[in-house]
């Protein structure tokens, strides 16, 4: 029977990054996690196919190995047909083999890391927040202490493999190793299981967190709070939990990187005359001091106002982006002040409008 390939099980090209490779099981896993599929079996086999694929690809010693070999080799031994001679056996145990890893399944299983969204205010990201965290996760049986036996009676070890979750087989000239089929890989049977986690030692429970954002954070940002993932088995230690930060958009303020920028109406005599104006801030309030003659999109900075670096080297500036507003509606006594100023204006009151003409009159000219 041959084995699909690992690149079309995580549903990416043969020529993929590792980064790209690692995005894809992340998106694939999250998508057949139980807690999704409420437990569905094919949904439980798919998950494992994929594991099996990532453990293999994320490794580039192994990668290196599959994309040499490939799956018809792997099925048919070392450069002969499927099928004509070598051996059989699954991907997992060519690996092993390979590699001289040995490992011993029905020893402690290290438990699976989790990751989580959390969604902030871009105030949060400026100056941190603890925020509180409500997820599930497996956590071991309270009734049978993680075991999956019932009480009174405790998991026994498997008598096929001695209790080391594999078993060798000979194939010809070689002996591979796979995993047991009695134990699953486990090394040890449950004769009378758990009524309360129906033997798998672990049920899902509900938890609540605080985790502390630091300062400085921004979208894409991943926070790694150690120990909070889901337990291991046979004595493994927990998982990790990884916390992907988004910064969710702010109406007033548009950030890069550490630069905070705003933009601020004034009025067209403000712009003429200056003025001190009170702009918004991440932290409330400051005055500007707006120079006579700004004009329309000139930008003002006010140093030491924007986001703080993550690594807390430096404390960014907010930008101010100066937008002269040219009055909509006019009453006639307006109308007539604006006249007269416009009378008694001349070409040096507009630099800008000067240089443009001249720019004009050179093109007329060159034709």
């Amino acid at each position: 029977m041959a084995h699909r390939d690992l690149y079309e099980i995580l549903g990416v090209p043969k020529e993929s990054s590792q980064d790209e490779i690692r995005k894809a099981y992340l998106k694939l896993a999250h998508k057949y996690h139980p807690d999704k599929t409420g437990g569905n079996k094919d949904a439980e086999d798919k998950l494992k196919e994929i594991n099996a694929a990532y453990d293999i690809l994320k490794n580039p010693e192994k990668r290196q190995a599959y994309d040499r070999y490939g799956t018809e080799n792997m099925q048919g031994g070392f450069g002969g047909a499927p099928g004509q001679g070598g051996f059989e056996a699954p991907f997992e145990d060519f690996f092993d083999m390979l590699f001289g890893q040995g490992k011993r399944r029905g020893g402690a299983q290290p438990g699976n890391d989790l990751e989580l969204r959390l969604s902030i205010r871009l105030e949060e990201a400026a100056f941190g927040a603890k925020k509180k965290l409500r997820f599930s996760r497996m956590e071991n049986c309270n009734d049978c202490s993680g075991t999956g036996a019932a009480s009174g009676s405790k998991p026994e070890v498997c008598p096929q493999c001695g209790g080391s979750g594999q078993v060798r087989v000979a194939h010809g000239f070689f002996s591979v190793t796979r995993t047991c089929p009695k134990c699953n890989g486990g090394g040890k049977i449950i004769a009378n299981p758990c009524r309360t986690c129906s033997g798998r030692g672990q049920i899902k429970a509900n938890r609540e967190l605080s985790v502390d954002v630091p300062a400085g954070v921004d979208s894409g940002s991943r926070l790694r709070v150690s120990g909070e993932g889901e337990p291991g088995r046979s004595g493994g230690g927990r998982g990790d939990l990884y916390i992907h930060i988004e910064v969710e958009p702010h109406p007033l303020f548009e950030r890069k990187d550490t630069t905070i920028i705003c933009e601020v109406p004034i009025n067209l005599a403000q712009a003429t005359l200056g003025v001190t104006v009170r702009v918004p801030t991440l932290d409330g309030e400051a005055e500007l001091k707006v120079p006579a003659g700004t004009q329309s999109g000139a930008q003002l900075r006010l140093r030491g106002l924007g986001m703080p670096d993550l690594r807390g080297y430096r404390q960014g500036d907010q930008i101010v982006r100066v937008i002269v507003e040219t009055p909509a509606k006019l009453s006639k006594r307006q109308r007539e002040i604006l006249e007269e100023f416009e009378s008694l204006s001349d070409d040096k009151a507009y630099p800008l409008k000067r240089k443009f003409d001249e720019k004009v009159s050179k093109i007329r000219e060159s034709k």
